[in-house]
């Protein structure tokens, strides 16, 4: 429970910092809008991270993974249209990635103004920004086993200071009672919009579903106990002071430091910088998750990931980060100041929580959920959350288009690469195995052919183990004829469940030609070269097949005979004639695989013994050319 509270609950337990700052805004302070404020934090924390997702989603795992794209694994195979808000979801959740270090680190710096005015705040925060990101590349291993103590501390400070403070005036307890955040969004002037500045308060909650496989649902259901009782105990805290400062407005003061006495005000900045920190960290980690399951899915081009540490899915993904990086110094440098933040932070994270509900009620009907059950989710949470939509959408002007506008450029990415491929399936071109197996044997013997390998290795696409690409029959025995003593076809089905690593063998031709099917996790990096060796290693064990070199020099010698994977690279054929769009989107596709890892590096594949053959993806050849012969 205590790695919980560093891992899962930095980016909602840094919320104090900003959300009854942004609620009160420019406005002055008077108990409606403070009642039905903290009211209304009340009954979004109860309603929204309690029940939806500390409830009801945690429930919604794939063995223990978390997360819009694991939601999606486990119903994908129902409803295949479902990746359309599955991506949405996606692109919001990253997009929201850029704003929530920005906005928590800039909070907790900028309580420095209460002793100096004057202090650079934007190059301190730009500072501690490239901090976090400079260090993921080294792994947080070590770092990572101080988070939990340090959102101890974090979430103790909450408490006592919001028990501290609740002497000022103990009837904003009152705003338990719902009447007040119906007042304040039904009758109180313009009050709906504050729902904006309210939702703030349970951001961090789509992050705590995401990251479920670290710690487990029994602990974050436990943990949050502790974590919510310190955030309303904070928030009525505050809500207390403001009270006591009714017909006043707040200027520069922020409530989460004026509670404290002023002499802890510097302790309370530092610990708030710390916390800050972890809560960033935590989210860049759930992005890289994020990411390597796209890839995995099928959703995003194949990039480069690191393996900083041998801490179970920890990863580093330089090209995100970076980008990640800068994203989060255009915000801050943008911006300026938090309270600029606050009025665009919000919008692309209750798209990405829509989409999740809209996913998690087919989840609840795949599961034979009682109908009436799912029926009130689907009223509730489709009020509640719509509502919460509405309100956010007056954000678009104010820099809520920002992120909206980064959100849209992930989703493009996203829709190119998944439906690229269903383009290329669609005109794939497989043929019948039937007696290619023979042939192979039958060329492995002839003696006239060049032997090109011992063993020679291709990666097929073909789900089927009665078909192959008609390329790779080509590029055997007709591009160069290919003469090898074994042939191996490789396969890699990506399956739904998260961490699946296993294989299957099938003997096409007795000691001549094999096909090895890897059966891998969505979050399993497909690491090809060393899966097969190990595949290799235990036939070889179980006498399966022998891999001796079949010169009779080496062989005397007992030498492995070596090993050659064959890739084809395909690009787009000036022969073909698409419809306006399939070619638009496989342009758009090809653009983006120049700029991903090629197929050998994302298959980690030992670049010595890897031929690349570029062949001509031809999807729709032209078939309009009338060659009159004259002569």
């Amino acid at each position: 429970m205590l790695v919980t509270l560093g891992i899962i609950f930095g980016d909602i337990g840094t919320s104090p910092l900003y959300v009854l700052k942004a609620i009160v805004g420019d406005s002055v302070i008077n108990a409606d809008l403070i009642f039905g404020g903290v009211s209304c934090i009340f009954w979004t924390l109860t309603l929204q991270t309690t029940i939806k997702y500390v409830i009801i989603t945690l429930k919604a795992d794939n063995h223990g993974e978390g997360g819009i794209f694991s939601l999606y694994a486990l119903i994908r195979r129902r409803v295949k249209w479902l990746f359309i808000p599955t991506i949405i979801g996606g692109s919001t959740l990253l997009a929201d990635s850029l704003i929530t270090p920005s906005i928590s680190v800039s909070s907790a710096v900028e309580g420095l103004k209460v002793f100096n005015d004057s202090l650079p705040i934007i190059p301190i925060v730009m500072f501690i920004i490239t901090l976090i990101f400079v260090f993921q590349q080294f792994g947080t291993d070590v770092v990572g086993k101080s988070f939990g103590p340090t959102m101890l501390i974090w979430f103790s400070m909450l408490a006592a200071f919001g028990i501290y403070s609740l002497h000022h005036n103990y009837a904003i307890l009152k705003a338990v009672n719902p009447y007040y955040a119906f007042n304040l969004i039904c009758i109180y002037p313009k009050g709906f919009w504050v729902l904006g500045a309210v939702f703030l308060c349970t951001t961090g909650a789509e992050a705590l579903y995401s990251d479920l496989g670290h710690c487990g649902r029994l602990n974050i259901q436990y943990a949050w106990i502790f974590v919510k009782t310190s955030l309303l105990l904070n928030y009525f805290g505050q809500g207390a002071w403001l009270l006591s400062n009714a017909g006043s407005t707040l200027a520069e003061r922020n409530p989460f430091y004026m509670i404290m006495p002023s002499w802890f005000v510097i302790f309370g900045v530092i610990i708030a910088t710390v916390a800050t920190i972890v809560a960033s960290q935590a989210l860049i980690s759930g992005s890289f998750t994020l990411i390597n399951e796209a890839i995995r899915l099928n959703f995003w081009p194949k990039i480069r990931i690191v393996q900083p540490t041998n801490f179970r899915g920890q990863m580093y993904i330089p090209s995100l980060n970076w980008l990640l990086w800068a994203g989060c110094i255009g915000i801050v440098w943008h911006f300026r100041e938090s309270t600029n933040m606050e009025a665009a932070y919000g919008l692309s994270i209750i798209v990405t929580m829509l989409m999740t509900s809209f996913l998690l009620g087919f989840y609840l009907y795949f599961r034979r959920r009682p109908k009436p059950v799912i029926v009130i989710f689907a009223v509730i949470y489709g009020i509640v959350e719509g509502a919460f939509l509405v309100a956010n959408l007056s954000k678009f002007t104010h820099g809520g288009w920002i992120t909206f506008a980064i959100a849209i450029f992930l989703f493009t990415i996203m829709w190119i690469w998944y439906d690229s491929r269903k383009v290329r399936n669609k005109y794939a071109e497989f043929v019948k195995l039937n007696g290619y197996p023979d042939l192979m044997k039958e060329l492995s013997r002839d003696m006239e052919v060049p032997k090109y390998s011992t063993h020679l290795v291709y990666l097929t696409s073909a789900d089927r183990i009665s078909e192959i690409e008609s390329k790779i029959i080509y590029s055997i025995f007709q591009k160069q004829p290919k003469r090898a003593d074994v042939y191996w076809f490789v396969h890699v089905d990506v399956q739904d469940k998260p961490y699946t690593m296993e294989f299957k063998v099938l003997e096409m031709v007795k000691g001549k030609v094999y096909r090895i099917d890897f059966l891998l996790g969505f979050r399993v990096e497909p690491r090809i070269n060393l899966m097969f060796r190990k595949v290799v290693e235990d036939m070889v064990a179980n006498k399966e097949v022998d891999i001796s070199s079949r010169y009779e020099s080496l062989n005397k010698k007992n030498l492995t005979g070596d090993f050659r994977f064959v890739v084809l690279e395909k690009f787009l054929s000036y022969d073909n004639e698409l419809p306006f769009y399939e070619k638009l989107l496989m342009n758009c596709y090809f653009v983006l695989k120049e700029l991903s890892l090629s197929e050998e590096k994302a298959f980690g594949l030992d670049t010595s013994s890897v031929n690349v053959e570029k062949v001509p993806l031809i999807l729709n050849p032209s078939r309009n050319i009338h060659l009159k012969r004259i002569g």
